[in-house]
């Protein structure tokens, strides 16, 4: 049995799939049930029911379910605790984050934590807002970067990084000449949408606020695919800037200004309040808010 098992079992029991598992694993599905079966074996004991067309955990699994998130735990505070006896960080971080924040927003930051920190171990769990805040409150991760608001007392916020969102075209479509237009505007045509998150909870709020109903063509769970889809004019879409800068270089989109609303996306570093940071979080988040140009002192908020 190693640690790699345990963090295997714990993604398929979390996640009630093998092939989600090792999607996000980076895994193939037939090495992660390899994995599985050596550790049921070890531990002499099924603990997975793959009967059904759902993946669940049998009654010995519940009970080694815990012991697996408990040893996990310790194993990472026991070489936190060791990391903190050294006056340069070691030990390792675990962040969560959704798709465009890893691809568009997290990359500077932390090319320049692993030279500056070569010794701290980075893991990034890639999730959506929901599960990243569950994740984080559960301990998976250190901590997640995830738009405000935050509205839960038991988590803290540092905002590194203010965007807001824009319309996007194909460079050919009627919009793309245009240097700003209306929501009204932008509704006439169909929409390629996120099919969840906090984006499209705020678009479905400014849609019902301004009475306007939406022609949605397509929903996608990602925002690279959304550029594509809307790339190929398969309809209109909506993204943070920060996201489409390489894109409007290349000519493959257009961006249009909202003219009579703005949605804003600050992201934040989110954390629990009765967590204790090790020193290469904390050194993590002084590099995320001097890269994105937000001084520690004007920052910081807290979520209420």
């Amino acid at each position: 049995m190693d640690f790699d098992q345990l963090e295997i079992f714990l993604e398929v029991a979390r996640l009630s799939s093998f092939s989600r598992a090792a999607e996000k694993r980076f895994r193939t599905q037939p090495a992660i049930s390899s994995q599985i079966r050596a550790l049921e074996e070890e531990v002499g004991a099924r603990l997975l029911d793959r009967s059904g067309g759902r993946v669940s955990l049998t009654a010995s699994g519940k009970s080694f379910f815990k012991y697996a998130e408990e040893t996990l735990e310790r194993r990472k505070t026991i070489l936190n605790e060791i990391a903190e006896t050294e006056r340069v960080p070691r030990g390792e971080i675990v962040v969560g984050a959704n798709e465009g924040t890893c691809l568009h927003i997290l990359p500077e930051v932390f090319a320049q934590f692993k030279r500056d920190y070569p010794n701290v171990a980075v893991s990034i769990k890639r999730s959506d807002y929901a599960r990243i805040l569950e994740s984080i409150l559960e301990n998976i991760v250190d901590f997640g970067v995830v738009s405000l608001p935050v509205n839960d007392n038991r988590l803290e916020a540092q905002m590194i990084h203010r965007d807001d969102l824009v319309v996007i075209t194909p460079p050919q479509h009627a919009l793309s000449t245009k240097k700003s237009v209306t929501l009204a505007e932008v509704l006439a045509y169909p929409l390629v949408l996120p099919k969840r998150g906090h984006t499209r909870d705020a678009l479905d709020a400014l849609f019902y606020d301004h009475h306007l109903k939406a022609n949605v063509a397509m929903e996608l769970d990602s925002s690279e695919l959304l550029k594509r889809f809307v790339a190929a004019d398969v309809g209109v879409g909506f993204i943070a800037r920060s996201n489409i800068e390489e894109d409007i270089r290349a000519k493959a989109l257009a961006a249009i200004k909202l003219e009579d609303v703005q949605v804003r996306r600050d992201l934040a570093i989110v954390f629990r309040k009765d967590k204790s940071l090790s020193r290469a979080a904390k050194a993590f988040m002084d590099i995320a808010i001097r890269q994105k140009n937000f001084s520690a002192a004007g920052a910081g908020k807290r979520s209420k």
